[in-house]
């Protein structure tokens, strides 16, 4: 019971000490691309601003948001995530792993085994994630850096694809959606050499984002927001422009 409610009083401390930022969707961007994107991210406006399922006093994603600011650039980001990430990265490295944006209908049958290599990733997953297989995606091929659904890729030295993460990007925010790693190779850091090679990718190819985000803080358990506090994802109240 004490334990629970120190949780609880941090987390309150947390929620009271979210920085307060505006991210714009930089919507009227998307008139360089194809329509798909000004749908999805017309969809994530309104995602983000419906109210909680189960606090409804709240917006869904507007406190809480987890994320960091990597307007600074990735060299900054890289020495403000916390040692042992940094030490997780370079195991990857020294092992031969490699990151890279990937072609996600290419990779299918690894992106099942990735999936059913666990049937436990903060807590037990649904039979129909473990035994269906992934479809292929259909999404059109963005032509502009400010709006884009990205997939990205560790692989092993033998080029077998164990990790993988799916990415929305839409002017100032790249969020990540999903982000799953093969259970055998979680020792050698490839999930977190997947979230530090994204946060260089998006320096490198989608220079209007300025914010790097992971889902919602406080709905998730404790062991995942010491991950996500590990690589600088924290509790951010937002305000979305489009």
């Amino acid at each position: 019971m004490k334990t629970r409610l120190q949780q609880l009083l941090n987390s309150w401390k947390l929620f009271k000490a979210m920085p307060v930022v505006t991210i714009s969707l930089q919507l009227a961007a998307t008139d360089n691309t194809h329509a798909f994107y000004r749908t999805i991210t017309e969809q994530f406006f309104k995602d983000a601003n419906r109210r909680h399922r189960k606090f409804p006093l709240f917006k869904s994603m507007v406190h809480g948001v987890a994320m960091c600011d990597i307007s600074k650039g990735f060299e900054h980001y890289l020495s403000s995530i916390e040692s042992s990430a940094r030490r997780n990265y370079k195991k990857a490295l020294r092992n031969g792993f490699t990151s890279r944006p990937i072609d996600y209908n290419q990779h299918l049958d690894e992106i099942w085994a990735i999936r059913r290599s666990t049937p436990v990733r903060q807590g037990e997953l649904p039979d129909s994630f473990l035994n269906t297989p992934p479809k292929k995606r259909t999404d059109p091929a963005s032509t502009s850096p400010t709006h884009d659904y990205r997939y990205f890729g560790v692989f092993d030295k033998e080029g077998k694809l164990v990790a993988y993460a799916g990415c929305f990007i839409a002017g100032e925010l790249m969020m990540i959606e999903h982000i799953y790693g093969h259970h055998e190779f979680q020792p050698y850091g490839v999930v977190p050499m997947l979230l530090i090679a994204m946060a260089r990718h998006a320096e490198e190819e989608h220079p209007s984002v300025r914010y790097y985000a992971y889902g919602t803080f406080f709905g998730a358990s404790q062991s995942m927001q010491r991950f996500k506090k590990k690589f600088c994802f924290y509790p951010h109240k937002v305000s979305w422009q489009l």
